[in-house]
């Protein structure tokens, strides 16, 4: 009966054996597995900073284009306001009579008909004849 007891200790203490050296592989497959889910986590991170970097830049860079066009469009709505007032000139200037008047005697020089010189001015044929016979 000891040698039973002997033997039946011996197995256990075989198998207990068996079990702790299965734990340990288990252990270090976790340990492996651990640092690699460990270093993939640094690089994650790494590259969120990474992103988070160039997110900040193109805020910054986005920003300065917005001021940037702002200032373009003040610019623009001036020189749009300059350009409206000197239509504005050219337009009563274009419709002064001494202009006509100029444009229509110029325009008989060159050979043009008084009906041409009425259609391009405006004005009626007979105020185109009275203005070329007075000249």
């Amino acid at each position: 009966m000891s040698n039973l007891l002997i033997m039946l200790f011996t197995i256990s203490e075989v198998v207990l054996l068996g079990v702790v050296i299965l734990f340990f592989l288990r252990l270090r497959k976790s340990e492996t597995l651990l640092s690699g889910l460990h270093a993939k986590q640094e690089e994650f991170i790494k590259r969120l900073q990474f992103n988070t970097q160039l997110e900040n830049e193109l805020v910054a860079t986005f920003e300065q284009r917005q001021q940037e066009l702002v200032a373009l469009n003040t610019q623009l709505e001036n020189k749009a306001a300059e350009l409206r007032k000197l239509v504005k000139l050219a337009n009563e200037y274009a419709k002064s009579p001494q202009f006509m008047r100029e444009i229509i005697i110029q325009g008989h020089r060159s050979g043009k008909t008084p009906m041409q010189l009425a259609k391009s001015t405006g004005l009626g044929l007979e105020e185109v004849e009275l203005i070329i016979d007075q000249s």
